[in-house]
Formats: structure tokens, C-alpha cells, sequence
């Protein structure tokens, strides 16, 4: 089996594993790390200093910026915002990278947005629309604006 890249795609990268799919009209620079049997759908980009695990799903309209690792088994939601400096300026030259890790298993869903320097932990489901400003621990749900663990 092997890599299947849309035409449509501007894939840079050389580090995409096996059965990993990249739809049409998105962009993967060429230090980016991709493993096995992910699918990366239409519209989305991943700059360089990106790692996504194995059996990884990003649906459309994703940006996973420098500092972004996705572990093995996660699920990103459609428009998922991930940032990576905490106090963004246009030709800011005090720019610190936050990085940011959804671990194994986790699940993030549509239109949610994470701060920089965030850990989504394994197992745990991040509530579409959900605003993620602090760690979210292993197999919690959190919903919301700031996101909080849901109860019951």
C-alpha cells in the first residue's frame, strides 16, 4: 500500500507514511512529519515543524502551525484553530514558540481553538466550539468558553 496524494496538493514533505491519504488544495512544508494510514483532507496546511502520529484524522480547514504534534489514533474536527504564540504581532521579533500535543486517542471537535502551549490529554475530547485555555487531562470531556470539564 501505498501514499495517496491528490495532484491538486502542494505535498513538500518527503516524510509521509504508508496509506496516508492528502486531499486537493492542501499544503504540507517539507519538514513535516506525517505517519501511517492518517488522512488529511481538503484545505488544510502544516508548516514545518509539525509531527502527526499514526491512524491520524484531520478533517477540512485545518492549520497546524510549527510547535504542533498530534499523537497516534487523534481526531481534529473540521476548522479547528491552533495558535502558537501567545501574544501574536506582525514581524514580532520576541516571538516564543508554545507547543502544543494532543495525545494518543484524543478527539478535538469542529471550530474549537486552542491556545499555545496546551497538552490535550490521551483520551480526552475536546467539545466542538469549545475554547481550550489550559491542559485538558487524559479521558476528560471538556465544553465551553473557556472549556471546563463536563459533568456527569
Amino acid at each position: 500500500m501505498s501514499k495517496n496524494i491528490h495532484p491538486l496538493a502542494d505535498c513538500q514533505s518527503e516524510h509521509i507514511g504508508e496509506g496516508s491519504q492528502v486531499w486537493q488544495f492542501t499544503v504540507i512544508l517539507a519538514n513535516a512529519k506525517i505517519g501511517k494510514h492518517c488522512n488529511i483532507n481538503a484545505h488544510c496546511f502544516i508548516e514545518n515543524d509539525v509531527v502527526i502520529g499514526d491512524n491520524v484524522t484531520i478533517k477540512c480547514g485545518n492549520y497546524l502551525w510549527d510547535g504542533i504534534t498530534i499523537e497516534d489514533d487523534a481526531f481534529i474536527g473540521p476548522n479547528v484553530t491552533f495558535t502558537n504564540d501567545r501574544y501574536p504581532k506582525s514581524k514580532n521579533t520576541a516571538f516564543k514558540l508554545e507547543k502544543t500535543i494532543v495525545c494518543k486517542g484524543a478527539s478535538i471537535g469542529g471550530g474549537a481553538v486552542l491556545l499555545p502551549g496546551i497538552r490535550v490529554g490521551v483520551g480526552a475530547v475536546v467539545g466542538a466550539g469549545s475554547v481550550v485555555t489550559k491542559d485538558v487531562a487524559d479521558h476528560e470531556v471538556v465544553i465551553g468558553n473557556p472549556a471546563r470539564p463536563k459533568k456527569g
